[in-house]
């Protein structure tokens, strides 16, 4: 995957610590590929060219960025941006070498190039060597020997997909365009209003296609597919705004340099506001969309309703089909953010994406999955807000201010639409209690009562507060005697009797069988439950990676949502794949109702599966005490 960071890590540094102000010390220096010690120089550095407007201060592992004057502190961080010198970075040399073989008319001489960078001849073959490797995948190479010269070979398309996304900045910063050009693209945009990120990019691919034709580099013929999109609407605003410009330039430009121009329209992302442009949906994609949920289902067992998900994911899909059937590369910077924060989204985004892939034939990127996984991460968003506590008692025993202060305490956290009701300690009955979704206390209530009760202090953590609260949706669905602050659901799901050591067994068949029959034996599955799940298993593998498996399908034998895990100190091989960790799940034939303790029991899972210690600890485990110990995270 491409870099989202320049060689200039002292920039890189700043750039990250602005976008959150505090981030632990091994987290950075693992972000920037160094050791620790190398981001603590670094810091200092940092802190030296910052002078009195700001410093990064570095206490018991964590790193903090303190402003103090903000406008100079934009001043120094602009600086450190520029601050490179070009020829001592590996990066740019590269993007220096392939512009001038990109722009040369005859072999271009190892000893030449190497003498204009004012580099040695060592350096330079290294670096030939590194970018020979990286536009391989594009399908270009360097032909020729370095005492006789060198020429870049490739098909043109190839070559200016590689400097779109990989150098333009570099290449094209300070192309110079005639201003009578400019004022045309300028009128063009003001008649047709694209959104502002459609606009920045078809200048990109405009200014490529000139410069590339205007030199002699002509984009030739295309895929029958491209000669499609002279019948797509859009083609009649780049075919004027072409013809114009070779009026300008007294230049006639091809059919072909036009569908170039227009790749960025048809691969737009979807804009925000599809009132505003009356863009067709192709009938392809709605089937598309029933065959991505349907196999979400059938792979998770997550039901997702369209109607929530909403007619912009159809959009989305379509302009997603077309930047990757004519091979636009899209950048997401938050792709990490969003692997980190919606695990189960972005699972959901890549079975998803091997439905495109299967029935277009295209590979998706991750950065395209990364977006594809923020429309399940909005509709798992929602499907929370829908499950938001209505009815709420307070019972305070500390006097009426008291009460009020934390009243004015929990509107903040509360849904807008909730019902909060105060009481006394003397007031509250059984019966009354049980009419509330949940019960907050201050005082240790006497009596029993079918409601989840949450104790807090007159002062307390909003955050943590608000996290439990996330947590008592799945009271009625786990056998939770109190709403704790261990984050992992999954603790009050489990129960001593699902809990395997698994250590005897040698292959993962054998492992989870036996987990099943005596699952079958103690009445939480029903005797069909195996056949179901090795025939689920034929459909594709249920073992994940960092050796862990998720086996599910629905079980008869109850109404409950079943959870077993089964450990294993070595791997479980089956098929290819290890397993040591097995979170077996038996879910009620009425999937529906139990939706949202499954969500979070993927997530859960998914958040295990991306830690190598937390991972390791579990397989450590030799009783259910001890998982259970492992399992406790704080919110």
């Amino acid at each position: 995957m491409k870099s989202l960071f320049s060689e200039n890590r002292l920039a890189n540094i700043l750039s990250v610590l602005r976008k959150s102000s505090v981030m632990s010390l091994d987290s950075l220096a693992s972000l920037m590929g160094v050791s620790e010690r190398t981001v603590r120089n670094d810091i200092k550095e940092i802190n030296s060219h910052l002078k009195e407007c700001a410093v990064i201060e570095l206490e018991q592992g964590k790193c903090s960025l303190r402003i103090f004057n903000g406008r100079d502190f934009q001043s120094s961080y602009t600086q450190l941006l520029e601050t490179q010198d070009l020829m001592n970075s590996s990066s740019i040399r590269k993007k220096y070498i392939f512009g001038k073989l990109m722009r040369a008319f005859q072999p271009v001489l190892t000893d030449d190039l190497a003498y204009e960078m004012n580099i040695g001849r060592t350096t330079l073959v290294t670096d030939l060597n590194k970018l020979r490797k990286e536009i391989e995948t594009y399908k270009i190479s360097i032909v020729g020997k370095t005492s006789k010269g060198m020429m870049l070979q490739g098909n043109e398309t190839d070559i200016r997909r590689y400097v779109m996304n990989e150098m333009f900045d570099f290449i094209y910063k300070e192309y110079p365009m005639d201003q009578e050009v400019l004022s045309a693209i300028d009128f063009a945009f003001d008649q047709n209003p694209y959104e502002k990120d459609v606009q920045n990019s078809l200048r990109k691919y405009l200014t490529l296609m000139l410069d590339r034709f205007l030199t002699g580099h002509y984009v030739g013929e295309l895929p029958d597919t491209y000669y499609n999109l002279m019948n797509h609407k859009d083609f009649i605003f780049v075919d004027c705004l072409i013809n114009r410009i070779g009026n300008i330039l007294h230049v006639e430009f091809p059919i072909e340099e036009k569908m170039y121009v227009l790749l960025p329209i048809i691969g737009m992302r979807t804009p925000t506001n599809l009132n505003k442009y009356s863009i067709e949906l192709d009938e392809t994609i709605r089937p598309l969309a029933d065959e991505i949920i349907e196999r979400i289902n059938e792979s998770l067992q997550i039901s997702i309703n369209m109607e929530v998900i909403g007619q912009e994911f159809l959009y989305h899909l379509m302009f997603l089909i077309n930047r990757l059937r004519f091979r636009v590369a899209v950048s997401n910077p938050l792709i990490e953010d969003i692997r980190k924060k919606y695990p189960l989204a972005y699972n959901m985004a890549k079975i998803g994406g091997q439905v495109v892939e299967e029935k277009y034939g295209v590979d998706v990127s991750p950065e395209e999955l990364g977006y594809l996984a923020s429309y399940f991460g909005v509709y798992l968003e929602l499907s929370n807000e829908n499950n938001a506590t209505q009815r709420v008692a307070l019972i305070c025993g500390s006097g009426r201010v008291t009460a009020k202060l934390l009243v004015v305490q929990l509107q903040k956290i509360l849904d807008s639409s909730a019902q909060l009701d105060t009481y006394s300690d003397s007031e509250v009955t059984p019966e009354l209690l049980n009419t509330y979704d949940i019960v907050l206390s201050t005082v240790e209530i006497p009596f029993e009562c079918n409601r989840p009760i949450l104790y807090i202090h007159e002062i307390f953590d909003e955050a943590d507060l608000r996290k439990r609260l996330q947590k008592v949706r799945y009271w009625h669905q786990s056998d939770m005697e109190m709403v704790d602050d261990n984050w992992y659901v999954m603790a009050d799901v489990l129960e001593e009797d699902t809990f395997f050591i698994l250590d005897e067994y040698d292959n993962y068949q054998d492992a989870l069988n036996a987990m099943m029959d005596q699952l079958t034996e103690k009445g939480y599955l029903d005797n069909e439950f195996a056949q179901r799940i090795w025939q689920r298993e034929e459909k594709g593998s249920m073992i994940f990676e960092h050796a862990i498996a998720i086996p599910h399908t629905i079980q008869m034998a109850t109404d409950s949502f079943v959870l077993a895990i089964g450990i294993s100190k070595k791997p479980l091989e089956y098929k290819g794949r290890n397993a040591q960790i097995i979170f077996l799940m038996g879910l009620p034939d009425t999937v529906e109702e139990n939706g949202d303790l499954l969500i979070r029991l993927y997530d859960e899972i998914m958040t295990i599966v991306k830690d190598e210690e937390l991972i390791a600890n579990i397989t450590k485990s030799n009783s259910f005490a001890q998982l259970l110990r492992v399992l406790y995270k704080r919110f």
